[in-house]
């Protein structure tokens, strides 16, 4: 993964934390659905990393 995507994820990823601290004094549900948002981006950027890593190694099915 580039390093600009990696900032971009890490970045959003704690924005997305904070304003899920600070919405939890308003609202609890909203707090959770920023949460869950917060999860998923964290577990995009995982996605993104690991399709990345397979495209420049290769597909592991030619080599055989």
């Amino acid at each position: 993964m580039s390093k600009g995507l990696s900032l971009w994820f890490a970045f959003s990823s704690i924005v997305l934390l904070t304003v899920t601290a600070i919405t939890m004094s308003y609202s609890g549900w909203l707090a959770a659905l920023l949460f869950v948002a917060s999860i998923g981006n964290i577990g995009w950027g995982f996605v993104i990393r690991a399709q990345k890593e397979r495209q420049s190694l290769g597909s592991p099915n030619s080599a055989s």
